[in-house]
């Protein structure tokens, strides 16, 4: 009997350190999370950019469809405008430390600087990163900011936008 009482103890202990503060938390601090859907500038739905807050910055994750094949430049642009055709309604790059572009930049990263999203022969790809400099209260400040894929490969260095050409798709986020 007493060993019964002390293994129920013992397991109850045990499952006590396992619990969790649920799904969307980071210890007591709820995780909060911002959505922007990516559109082309006819209109066309060509994927989503899921923006969530987590220790050490805000992780990104890029779901794209119907895109171009090959390496494309993905940013976090500073204001939350995507106007069509050009959306330089989304400003430049996301860059509230006043650094240079490019992590191969001496000077640089700025805080929207993402990896090239490279998207296959079936017009797919998706990507999750981090943005150690990013906040969720600098992507949904009072002007927001937008997510935007360019045409060409970003080569991580070339400020203000690392030669990734135009930009063809782009996504306004909102809170979630």
């Amino acid at each position: 009997m007493l060993r019964a009482t002390f293994l129920t103890a013992l397991a109850a202990t045990a499952l006590a350190g396992c619990t969790t503060t649920g799904a969307g938390m980071a210890g007591d601090k709820a995780m909060r999370t911002a959505t922007a859907p990516l559109r082309t500038a006819a209109g066309a739905d060509v994927g989503t950019v899921t923006a969530t807050e987590m220790a050490g910055g805000v992780q990104i994750r890029i779901d794209a469809r119907g895109m171009p094949a090959g390496m494309h430049g993905a940013h976090v642009h500073t204001t939350g405008r995507c106007d069509a055709p050009d959306f330089t309604t989304a400003g430049g790059h996301w860059n509230p430390t006043a650094k240079q572009h490019g992590t191969s930049n001496p000077a640089g990263p700025h805080a929207g600087d993402a990896p090239n999203l490279t998207i296959g022969a079936d017009g797919t790809g998706s990507v999750t990163i981090m943005l150690p400099a990013g906040t969720m209260d600098g992507l949904l400040d009072a002007d927001g900011a937008a997510f935007v894929i360019h045409a060409n490969a970003d080569d991580y260095k070339t400020d203000p936008s690392g030669n990734s050409g135009g930009r063809i798709a782009c996504g306004v986020f909102t809170a979630a």
